[in-house]
């Protein structure tokens, strides 16, 4: 093994654990980095909290994309393929790792990377400790320590070896494609491909959250692409609507309402999806929502309070007939 500190870098300590075969790789902006990764405490035990070996799914990291987690590029900057190198990074290097290794869990668990359809103000995630859903991470952000980080380089490719994928992109490059992947939803959409529409959906969403973490929250340029968001979000509504994914369009439309309530269609989405699920009070309580906000939809709420009501008759009767059979 190898004790070395890394030059110029204040709070990190690197030991070489396996010296890598190849030369030292070019780290210019737009390269990608393909690694495995194992998160420890600095306790006597060295707890493990993550490992991507343990998962089976290596990370892969674009060099200048402006990463959460800023010391992992200069640590895989100072690393060739093949080599494992474990890193000792104090506190300034760490305060954001509870919230990244929650996106790496759950891209692990098949969830969304991004909790996309959550906002809050800076303030209130300073104390928002609770949402993480890791007690380890909850534990980890209350009172933020140095962590020990193992990374393997497996690949390491520069700009034009590889097709970049949305979260591959440059900020500017993603807010380019926000419009063209909302086109392709919408023409999915009327195709009545909706699954394939809310991948298109999503990734423009996405793109637009990774951009608007950079920018001061409810301030003008935020507030502009937190707009965008919410027209693909409803969009992507509609589509899980039509999918009878009825308490996820709930949980969605209910984010937004709760940051935003004068939103009439999230209203209205979200009422049509409680007439699904024969939540009848939330339905008709939203469809007035929709009249207040909107008074010309009263046409088409009109329409879905006789479907709700012919709904709720239908069940009605089914319960008689059940209940009259068991006795």
């Amino acid at each position: 093994m190898e004790d070395s500190l890394l030059l110029g870098v204040e709070g990190v300590k690197k030991t070489i654990l396996h010296g890598g075969s190849s030369e030292m790789p070019k780290f210019i902006t737009g390269t990608k980095v393909t690694f495995h990764f194992c998160t420890k405490l600095c306790n006597d035990e060295r707890t493990v909290l993550d490992n991507s070996k343990k998962v089976g799914m290596p990370m892969e990291l674009v060099i200048g994309n402006m990463f959460k987690l800023e010391v992992w590029e200069t640590l895989l900057s100072s690393m060739r393929v093949g080599e494992v190198a474990e890193f000792w990074c104090d506190i300034i290097h760490t305060g954001v790792y509870p919230i990244v290794a929650k996106s790496l869990r759950h891209i692990a668990e098949g969830k969304d990377p991004v909790d996309w359809h959550i906002h809050t103000c800076g303030m209130a995630n300073m104390f928002a400790y609770h949402t993480l859903g890791y007690n380890d991470l909850d534990e980890l952000q209350k009172e933020p320590q140095p962590l020990y980080f193992v990374l393997e380089v497996l690949k390491v490719e520069l700009p034009n070896e590889y097709n970049r994928e949305s979260w591959a992109l440059s900020d500017k490059e993603r807010l380019k494609a926000v419009p063209v992947l909302h086109g392709q939803g919408n023409n999915l959409y009327k195709m009545g491909r909706y699954e394939e529409a809310t991948f298109k959906y999503k990734e423009a969403i996405i793109c637009i959250k990774n951009v608007q973490t950079k920018e001061k929250s409810w301030e003008a340029p935020w507030l502009k692409l937190e707009k965008m968001a919410q027209t693909l979000t409803l969009n992507y509504c509609q589509c899980l609507l039509r999918m009878e994914e009825y308490y996820e369009v709930i949980e969605h439309t209910s984010d937004i309402i709760n940051q935003h309530p004068g939103v009439m269609k999230a209203f209205y989405l979200r009422a049509k999806a409680h007439v699904e699920v024969w939540n009848e009070e939330e339905a008709k309580r939203d469809f007035e929502r929709v009249l207040e906000l909107d008074p010309g939809m009263k046409k088409a709420v009109r329409k879905e309070l006789a479907v709700l009501n012919m709904r709720m008759e239908e069940k009605k009767e089914e319960e008689k007939h059940k209940y009259k059979g068991m006795f």
